[in-house]
């Protein structure tokens, strides 16, 4: 029997850094002269960062030169670390560790498979770093999801096939990407909202034993 491979996305699955991106964009958009609500950046689940600045301008309106476009990027992210900076383990999500601790004691491959740049020192600051066999995130990969590249990267470095692969994601272009991949896709989150997934839970708490064991088992 081949092994499965486990492949976790980070925000909002991990840990919840969803908000102080929101927080990093919104603090630019009111140096920018308008107002980004919590509705408006739904639109950046899942999105790269370069994309998300793009989105942003669209919104406020904003015409911007290169150099402009390239400082805003670099600001927003200078922001953001100030952020999680003073992230700790109260940051994980509920029963991550329960799950990633079961997937550890059977050496089951676990992966990271994220789009941020900055999942290595998020990682080691919530103190989860070791768990991970390999990490796969933003400075790996040229493509966004829903572009399967950051999960089959994953798969390979892994030394697990892709069909033999189960992704857990929050968003929906990350569902697209494990579907693209051809890996069982596990939705985190509103089940409406990621309709596409195989399986979907609220939280890593409505996930049993029975469950990952039978995932580790194919």
């Amino acid at each position: 029997m081949s092994k499965t491979g486990f492949i976790f996305d980070l925000d909002g699955v991990i840990v919840d850094t969803a908000k102080y991106h929101y927080l990093a964009w919104k603090n630019l958009a009111e140096e920018l002269g308008f107002e980004f609500t919590n509705e408006q950046n739904e639109l950046f689940k899942g999105v790269s960062r370069k994309r998300c600045l793009e989105i942003l301008l669209d919104i406020g309106n904003v015409k911007a030169t290169k150099e402009q476009f390239d400082r805003w990027m670099v600001e927003k992210n200078e922001d953001y670390l100030t952020y999680i900076e003073q992230m700790d383990e109260s940051e994980i999500l509920p029963d991550v560790v329960r799950v990633l601790t079961f997937l550890k004691e059977r050496n089951i491959p676990i992966a990271l498979g994220s789009a941020s740049k900055n999942a290595r020192p998020i990682l080691e600051k919530v103190k989860l770093l070791s768990y991970f066999d390999v990490i796969v995130d933003g400075n790996n990969v040229t493509k966004a999801k829903p572009d399967p590249e950051v999960f089959l990267i994953a798969a390979e470095s892994l030394g697990v096939p892709p069909e033999n692969c189960v992704v857990f994601e929050d968003a929906v272009a990350g569902i697209e990407a494990a579907n693209n991949a051809e890996m069982l896709s596990i939705g985190i989150g509103s089940a409406k909202i990621l309709s596409k997934a195989n399986f979907n839970f609220d939280n890593f708490t409505a996930i049993d034993s029975d469950f990952l064991q039978q995932l580790v088992n194919n």
